[in-house]
């Protein structure tokens, strides 16, 4: 576990490949579980460690996760992730082929199949036939608007590196979008990708996140390595 920021209130680490950010149903060790206790070893802390999960990724990606120390912080952090207010998220991805135009906003209505664990590109009217077996207003899973900005930062013959900003945070928001304008993430193959990555991942790393403090009020940038592989460094190596 590599912690990219720690200080009285937050803490980011760089999540690997295959760990969990928050227990499931697996019985894994989350990647929250190992905060704990690096927390509790470094400041020999007695009892239960306080830890909030701010955000998540999906299992196969990698990058920054934060987590919260303090509830106060956990609050507001929250209502900076659910209002989208004082924090930004960029991310980098490593597709197939080459986008259309090297940089553009894609703004799709996307649908979440929960039984496959997938999204859809719909139209903004349509309910999910499982919403439909189950008419109950409450129950009903519409479509969800999906923005994003991305820009080519490098290209090599076969794929090409994105960095990804999130205007919005749907269900495979990045993953279903990109692969829609037929550059699917590298070893996504719920997405349609040629093979899958022998870690089992996806080539899809939470490379920054940048958000205002939460008790300090300072602006404050945390960056994610990428990940050490041949491919990832042939492609950061030209920027």
């Amino acid at each position: 576990m590599t912690i990219l920021y720690e200080d009285n209130h937050i803490i980011a680490v760089n999540k690997a490949v295959g760990e969990i950010v928050q227990a499931d149903k697996t019985g894994d060790k989350p990647l929250s579980d190992q905060v704990k206790e690096y927390i509790k070893e470094k400041y020999n802390k007695p009892g239960d460690v306080f830890l909030g999960v701010t955000h998540r990724l999906d299992r196969p990606t990698t990058g920054v996760v934060l987590f919260a120390r303090t509830s106060k912080a956990l609050v507001r952090l929250n209502d900076m992730f659910r209002s989208h207010d004082g924090i930004k998220k960029t991310y980098w991805a490593i597709v197939q082929g080459k986008p259309p135009v090297p940089g553009a906003r894609l703004q799709n209505w996307l649908l979440r199949n929960e039984k496959q664990n997938k999204s859809y590109i719909v139209k903004e009217n349509t309910i999910s036939a499982e919403s439909r077996i189950d008419a109950t207003p409450s129950r009903l899973n519409k479509p969800q608007l999906a923005v994003l900005e991305y820009r080519t930062l490098a290209a090599g013959d076969n794929y090409s590196l994105l960095e990804v900003n999130l205007l919005t945070g749907r269900h495979h928001q990045i993953r279903c979008q990109l692969a829609a304008i037929g550059c699917p993430v590298k070893g996504d193959l719920k997405y349609g990708a040629k093979r899958s990555n022998p870690d089992g991942g996806i080539c899809l790393h939470a490379r920054r996140i940048e958000f205002i403090h939460p008790v300090s009020k300072q602006n404050i940038i945390i960056d994610a390595p990428a990940p050490n592989d041949n491919l990832w460094n042939s492609l950061t190596s030209k920027l």
